[in-house]
């Protein structure tokens, strides 16, 4: 989470979704305001959870979708620009997980 706020992403929530779902145990959800921050976040987020051992399964969408999806495993990360996180609303979707962090 702390590259994701390194890198200006904004309204970051760490979902805890163990109990509602078998295909993972957490949720990163993030906006990012622009397309050049997503790229950078994106390829930061890989290099620095591949350092703590995770490894990167598959990456869904584009960035110019405005919406990327990383799935580490048990931990799958979103990054949203603003439009598409407000069209998805993968928080409310998700509104029975536990929210562990929430960092605006």
């Amino acid at each position: 989470m702390d590259v994701a706020s390194d890198k200006q992403a904004s309204d970051i929530v760490l979902l805890d979704i163990r109990g509602l779902t078998t295909f993972a145990d957490y949720f990163v959800i993030m906006t990012v305001d622009n397309r050049r921050l997503m790229n950078a976040l994106q390829e930061d987020l890989a290099q620095s959870l591949k350092k703590e051992g995770a490894t990167l399964h598959h990456l869904e969408g584009t960035i110019d979708s405005g919406w990327l999806l990383l799935d580490f495993g048990d931990v799958i990360v979103h990054l949203f620009a603003p439009e598409e996180r407000d069209f998805y609303r993968l928080d409310e979707l998700w509104a029975k997980a536990q929210q562990v962090v929430r960092i605006q």
